[in-house]
């Protein structure tokens, strides 16, 4: 039975893996073969080409900014949920509350001011966990200069997050207190209320490439990200987050990820919940 999908040569699959992680810094094992051949055949059919090789010269020679998009969309993966590792939440509320008692930066208008990145936000149930998470905790931040920048590699995922609509199914091993965090719209689906919703500005962002951010940020949250990269460029991206997150902030990673294995200038603080070293911007840094 034809199943539409192209056989992939050693070569080819070599090509594919070079362009990813030049183009992505996605690092790609053996073990993707089957994700590669299976994402990708759909767009060589569709641009009607005989194989991979053909399409990988396609993109090197006459491809266009979204051929390369789609090529990125294709292997990247999008697993998330609403409050998971809640635990990372709780660590941000408890955060937060301190700033409120004592908050450390001011608009030029005299609001406190209060930023939060989510670098890698798949489909937004990190960033709107975030936003629903304080607002419930501090009906006061609706007073404050408070945003939440969200991130993401993936156009067609930073899209669908964008909507803030959701299917209800979302709402499977909330407890009923979340649950009523989110609105019910009349097609069954679940909706971010206006006032989470307006919090989150999403943006499409290549973490190997240049950041229009400069921050501070009080709290980033790059969770399930750095597993996609090898430990070079995942040095290179901690690295870079400590630059911009502020003195007091926290970075929030993934429970796979191990941030102390690839930058010193981090020290642990919780599960998986790390502050930069004072001093620190710099991966040799003690």
């Amino acid at each position: 039975m034809d199943t539409g999908e192209f056989p992939l040569s050693e070569k080819e699959f070599s090509r594919i893996r070079e362009r990813v992680y030049r183009v992505a810094g996605i690092s790609l094992s053996d073990a993707k073969r089957t994700l590669v051949v299976s994402r990708l055949s759909k767009i060589v059919r569709g641009l009607s080409l005989p194989g991979f090789d053909a399409y990988i010269d396609f993109l090197e020679m006459r491809g266009r900014p979204e051929d390369d998009q789609d090529f990125v969309n294709a292997l990247t993966t999008n697993l998330t949920r609403f409050f998971r590792e809640d635990h990372h939440f709780d660590h941000l509320v408890s955060h937060v509350a301190a700033l409120i008692a004592r908050p450390r930066r001011m608009t030029k208008g005299g609001k406190p001011r209060l930023r939060i990145w989510s670098a890698g936000c798949s489909t937004g149930q990190e960033p709107y966990t975030i936003a629903l998470s304080l607002l419930a905790a501090f009906p006061e931040l609706k007073r404050w200069d408070f945003r939440i920048l969200a991130t993401d590699i993936d156009s067609n995922v930073v899209g669908k997050a964008a909507r803030g609509i959701y299917p209800s199914t979302e709402l499977n091993g909330l407890s009923a207190q979340r649950a009523a965090l989110f609105e019910k719209v009349d097609t069954g689906e679940i909706r971010i209320p206006r006032a989470a919703h307006e919090l989150v500005t999403f943006k499409l962002l290549n973490l190997i490439e240049a950041w229009p951010v400069s921050g501070p940020f009080d709290a980033i949250f790059c969770r399930n990200v750095a597993i996609y990269f090898d430990k070079p460029t995942q040095g290179v991206l901690f690295d870079r987050l400590g630059q911009v997150l502020a003195p007091d902030g926290f970075l929030y990673i993934g429970h796979s990820e191990n941030l102390q294995a690839v930058s010193k200038g981090f020290k642990l603080v919780g599960k998986t919940v790390y502050q930069r070293k004072a001093n620190a911007d710099a991966k040799d840094a003690a």
